[in-house]
């Protein structure tokens, strides 16, 4: 899934890599990637065997015990199946004794089938699958390049990892289309008895334009309210049967631990995200060449991690703005995203995120309910620990 938090064990080091840089089989009209459009070319812009090689070597070393990677895209599954068993194959070949491999995968699932399904199972990859809600809602904007919607190929995508147990979770993008319809969201996904949700506000930004603020297709209003409407229908009098990441997150503060997603952490997590060419970046919201860390071709990984600009990405999110700094929310957002701040390089200082609004909302309107949640919750945890 991307925008994830990704960190593994003793390392504190994710890796995204994008797969096959922007090569995509369909065509959504918000992708934030400035060059996917549901055509590939006539050659796929696969990861090179030999880089592959080098930097799996490099990582496993690094890590010490434990190696996390997400496979991203455009859709990475457009890699080919001979690709992601070079993959295994070099992480088993390269990893230390005793060392925590896993793999995360984000996928339109258009093009899974039963030999991939089965491979998943095999490797234990978890797979974040992109779906926006009922077919309707689904097809309007996840389309080819003919402008076909892609619902039914997801589904069919669906119905393989569930026949060989794939662990999976959905990405919804909230847009135009379904911000006002949360009730069909969350009818939809228990009737599929999708149990692990993730919703992502819809951002009319290409990743590599960092210097260009964000245009974004809702407003903080549209999107607070969907997540008070979606909060209401998840909460169920205290027993909640669907995970949606966001409200999870908040309910971890509220048990006296953390966030994990790193939006709503206090800081940035210690990631590489890598273009298949194997240029390295801090974050996939920044692949820009003036935050560029290196190239795993040419350097090490401690190289990239001592790069100054991965140092100054690291210093974005603790800058709080005025308004955080004050804010009784504080603990539960840290500012938010630092790319949806309005920045003002010559001072190095920014506004608050787009969705600050969004967020004061939903925390003041499920605040009640949370407490009483997570009182429920650790009085539960007590009652285990005591048997």
């Amino acid at each position: 899934m991307s925008m994830g938090c990704m960190q593994s064990g003793h390392s504190a080091l994710g890796v995204m890599w994008k797969t096959v840089s922007e090569d995509c089989n369909l065509a959504c009209d918000y992708c934030y990637y400035s060059t996917c459009g549901g055509k590939t070319g006539p050659r796929i812009n696969r990861i090179d065997s030999a880089l592959l090689d080098k930097f799996i070597q490099d990582y496993m070393q690094y890590s010490r015990g434990a190696a996390t990677f997400a496979w991203q895209g455009g859709e990475p599954l457009l890699a080919g199946y001979e690709f992601f068993e070079e993959v295994v194959a070099r992480q088993a070949m390269h990893a230390p004794p005793h060392t925590v491999i896993s793999n995360s995968l984000q996928t339109n699932a258009t093009l899974i089938n039963d030999r991939w399904a089965a491979f998943f199972k095999t490797y234990q990859f978890l797979l974040g699958v992109s779906i926006d809600g009922p077919q309707e809602i689904h097809d309007a904007r996840r389309v080819n390049a003919a402008g076909k919607g892609s619902f039914d190929r997801v589904m069919a995508g669906i119905e393989h990892l569930r026949r060989h147990e794939v662990d999976f979770n959905i990405l919804t993008v909230v847009h135009k289309g379904n911000v006002g319809k949360a009730r069909e969201l969350m009818d939809f996904y228990r009737e599929q008895h999708f149990r692990y949700v993730q919703f992502i506000p819809c951002m009319d930004f290409r990743s590599q334009q960092v210097d260009k603020p964000g245009v974004y297709e809702i407003t903080p209003q549209e999107y607070g309210q969907f997540l008070c409407e979606i909060f209401d229908l998840w909460y169920q009098d205290g027993q909640p049967d669907v995970s949606v990441r966001f409200f999870d997150n908040m309910l971890s503060v509220y048990v006296n631990g953390q966030a994990e997603h790193c939006i709503h952490q206090a800081s940035c997590p210690t990631s590489l995200v890598l273009e298949q060419n194997g240029d390295a970046f801090p974050c996939d919201f920044f692949i820009n060449e003036q935050w560029k860390v290196g190239n795993v071709a040419e350097n090490s990984i401690a190289d990239m991690l001592s790069h100054p600009n991965f140092a100054r990405f690291h210093q974005m999110k603790p800058a709080l703005p005025d308004k955080c700094r004050s804010c009784p929310w504080q603990r539960l957002c840290y500012g938010g995203c630092p790319r949806n701040r309005r920045w003002n390089a010559e001072e190095n200082q920014a506004g608050p995120d787009y969705f600050c609004e969004s967020y004061m909302q939903i925390y003041a309107y499920a605040h009640e309910r949370m407490l009483k949640l997570g009182e429920k919750l650790r009085n539960e945890q007590y009652a285990r620990h005591l048997r």
